[in-house]
This record gives C-alpha cells, structure tokens and sequence, in this order.
C-alpha cells in the first residue's frame, strides 16, 4: 500500500491501520535504541533532577504551565 492508497481510506481505516502499526511497534520497543542526542538529552535531565538542579513538576502543574513561558 503506498501513500496515494492510504490517504484514500476512510478516517476509521487509517486509525486502525496507525493503532496495529504502534502496537507491533511496542513489541519490538526494546531492540530500538534512542539517536545519541536524545539519549544525551535525558541523561542531562535525569542528573539535573537527580541533583536538585531541576525543579520536577506533576503533570497538573506542568500542563498549566505550557505556552505561557
């Protein structure tokens, strides 16, 4: 199927394809490693909060937070 036939389908079809496609991709999660600067990138941010550098919100907080830097 190639990206004509796909763009095609009805809105149901295509979220069903995109749900099967991540739910292979979840079973082979652990064989994929991160690009180095995203791997980078968490390990800075886990030493900063493991370091107290970094202040760790709730996802409550954080939300209401978001566009408003």
């Amino acid at each position: 199927m190639n990206l004509a036939e796909v763009a095609k389908l009805p809105l149901r079809e295509k979220l069903q394809i995109m749900e099967a496609i991540w739910v292979d991709l979840r079973s082979h999660v652990e064989n994929i490693a991160p690009p180095k600067e995203h791997q980078d990138l968490l390990d800075s941010r886990r030493e900063r909060a493991a370091t107290g550098r970094s202040k760790i919100q709730d996802w409550n907080q954080a939300k209401h937070t978001i566009g408003r830097a």
